[in-house]
């Protein structure tokens, strides 16, 4: 592995793995938010059907976050224990 790839690997496991974080600890926020830019393009509804959606909002941001943040750290080790083994560094 290069040195060149080496730090794409590792810029693009931090970015995801820092979006993924971000997503999932935020999700409260952002779930709400979007449940609230629904609610005034409808003009009203139901309280019950607006609480199904502030809740389904919120999981597709912690799923989609920790999807992300899975995939970076995963990278991330990945391209450790690669370096590892071609520099054959114990």
């Amino acid at each position: 592995m290069t040195k060149d790839n080496f730090n794409r690997f590792v810029t693009i496991g931090a970015t995801l793995s820092v979006i993924g974080f971000i997503l999932l600890f935020f999700s409260t926020n952002f779930g709400t938010s979007m449940a609230d830019n629904w609610l005034m393009k409808q003009g009203g509804a139901d309280p019950a059907m607006f609480h199904i959606r502030i809740e389904s909002y919120i999981n597709n941001f912690v799923v989609s976050g920790g999807i992300l943040f899975g995939i970076g750290l995963f990278t991330l080790i990945l391209t450790y224990f690669i370096k590892i083994i071609y520099t054959k560094e114990y």
